[in-house]
């Protein structure tokens, strides 16, 4: 499941991304817009700019931007930097395996075999899927007219 954590992190990259790479942005700004709580975002984009993610720039016209272009960022990357191995249970896991303790054969373990699958499927739908994706879905979904308005 994906955590909080995670998903304050995607919006704030996200709400980075709709501003343009370059362009400085406060975290009060994220915060209040996203309606994200500050202090934990604080954390979370320290984390971002460490794994290279984001650059801080400190100072009077200073704030967070985008390092990298978003169409290189995938949720795969943010998601494994703020939460962890994408596997469900650790002998799946391609960063940090561990061997289950219950498990007499792991050749012919059924649930380890369906757990490879969930893992390697999610890996690739999130690997696949870029920080570009994204802004380019929420246009998209912001653009349905098919939503109804019930208002008179």
């Amino acid at each position: 499941m994906l955590s909080q954590k995670a998903k304050y992190g995607i919006q704030a990259l996200m709400y980075l991304g709709r501003k343009g790479q370059g362009v400085p942005v406060l975290i009060k700004e994220i915060a209040e817009k996203e309606r994200l709580p500050r202090k934990f975002l604080e954390a979370i984009l320290l984390e971002l700019k460490g794994a290279g993610i984001l650059h801080a720039r400190p100072g009077k016209g200073g704030g967070y931007t985008l390092n990298r272009e978003p169409r290189t960022v995938t949720l795969g990357r943010v998601i494994r930097l703020i939460d962890g191995p994408l596997a469900p249970i650790p002998c799946v896991s391609q960063t940090a395996y561990a061997p289950c303790r219950d498990c007499l054969d792991e050749r012919t373990c059924a649930i380890r075999a369906v757990m490879k699958e969930v893992r390697d499927a999610t890996a690739k739908i999130l690997d696949d899927t870029t920080l570009a994706d994204l802004l380019e879905q929420q246009d998209r979904l912001g653009q349905d007219s098919s939503v109804l308005d019930f208002h008179i």
